[in-house]
């Protein structure tokens, strides 16, 4: 008996035969999660201004709940996400190993694109998720590293989606030509059973997580990382008055507003702004993280404040917390079409009484569409207009 020696060798496409890699599949695997991306990036990019706003496309109090629907969405999109990429690399890892590597410039193209589309995909899925469960695990800024590799998977996918176009064309619309064809039947699953198992675990992912947003479905939400109701005063809470190291400030019995415009600075104890005319309004927190729910706020309108000041209805105003300067999110500015809107409140209580410290006692900002990181906490000053800070 004569040993022959066992000759290894790269695999090749065409050594995997299941139907799953089919151009077909990869082709509509690939629809899905290119709608998925362009949805997350709209989304992303309304968080985004909304925080970083320009001049060019302003945001204004108008629907209420729009802010809380699109980030909804953005994270909702993003568990659901992660299904369809492990399909997507699955489809399509046979083409890890075509030979040769290269073939010529748009071949270079389409690989360098799909390597960066990978890439920075997978950065995107992973460290969104891990920040949605607060598990803050990397060394860096998440929403300015979040932001700037949104626009690589944009830029990564339009390149990618140009260069593939005519065969993603012709395999939504033609006959297949993928590794398995009609006349090679393979045993195991097939091609419709891969896109129905995707289609159900990206239901499943959503059902079990969109409760944090959709309160409806608020039992089902398994998944999800925060109940929007489970907190002081039925309201979650991210960031605790022990957290922001404003504990002492904000429960000092000598705490007065300052409030800062064209008249002068006055100081306004909680005593006086209760004495003001109050106003109620329901309205949601909407978090960046994908929760919201809905409260019962009273206060008094941020526009009265605006006018006491010296100012006009619609100054654009100031937002200074108690919290340590330099902190994120210690300051924000309201915008004069906010401050101008009914609903637009320096709250002193929430769901009938006083507000809770960790919900920003002894006043809060709350305002219609607007993230929850704006509406700011422990509320030490308010600048009305151009008046100096």
């Amino acid at each position: 008996m004569v040993n022959r020696p066992i000759r290894l060798r790269a695999p090749e496409p065409e050594d995997f035969r299941s139907p799953l890699h089919d151009e077909r599949v990869v082709a509509r695997v690939g629809a899905y999660l290119g709608v998925a991306v362009l949805l997350l990036f709209l989304t992303g990019l309304v968080s985004h201004l909304h925080q970083h706003p320009v001049a060019w496309l302003p945001f204004g109090p108008e629907p209420a709940w729009a802010y809380r629907v699109t980030q909804g969405v953005h994270v909702a999109v993003g568990f659901a996400t992660l299904p369809l990429v492990l399909a997507k690399l699955y489809a399509v890892y046979p083409r890890l190993f075509v030979r040769p590597p290269l073939t010529g410039w748009r071949h270079a193209l389409e690989r360098g694109s799909v390597g960066v589309l990978v890439a920075a995909t997978v950065f995107q899925v992973v460290t969104g998720i891990l920040n949605v469960f607060k598990l803050y695990v990397f060394g860096f800024g998440f929403t300015s590293v979040h932001w700037a590799t949104a626009w690589l998977v944009l830029g990564a996918a339009l390149v990618h989606v140009g260069v593939k176009l005519p065969v993603v064309v012709r395999a939504l619309t033609g006959p297949g030509h993928g590794l398995a064809t009609p006349d090679e039947p393979t045993a195991g699953p097939t091609r419709r059973g891969f896109l129905g198992s995707i289609a159900v675990a990206t239901l499943a992912v959503t059902a079990l997580t969109v409760g944090q947003t959709v309160t409806p479905l608020r039992a089902l939400a398994l998944l999800a990382p925060r109940d929007p109701y489970d907190g002081p005063q039925d309201l979650a809470v991210n960031k605790t008055a022990r957290g922001a190291h404003v504990e002492e400030a904000a429960t000092d019995p000598g705490w007065a507003l300052e409030l800062v415009g064209p008249a002068g600075t006055q100081r306004l104890s909680r005593a006086d702004l209760l004495a003001l005319p109050r106003h109620e309004a329901v309205l949601p927190i909407a978090c960046v993280e994908g929760w919201s729910a809905s409260a019962r706020w009273s206060g008094v309108r941020v526009r009265d404040l605006a006018l006491l000041s010296g100012g006009r209805a619609d100054d654009p105003v100031h937002v200074v917390s108690l919290q340590e300067p330099g902190t994120s999110y210690a300051e924000s500015d309201l915008p004069g079409s906010y401050v101008a809107h009914d609903d637009t409140l320096l709250a002193l209580t929430l769901n009938g009484a006083d507000l809770d410290l960790d919900h920003g006692f002894p006043a809060r900002i709350i305002a219609p569409n607007r993230p929850g990181v704006l509406q700011t906490k422990w509320v030490g000053r308010l600048v009305v207009g151009g008046a100096a800070a």
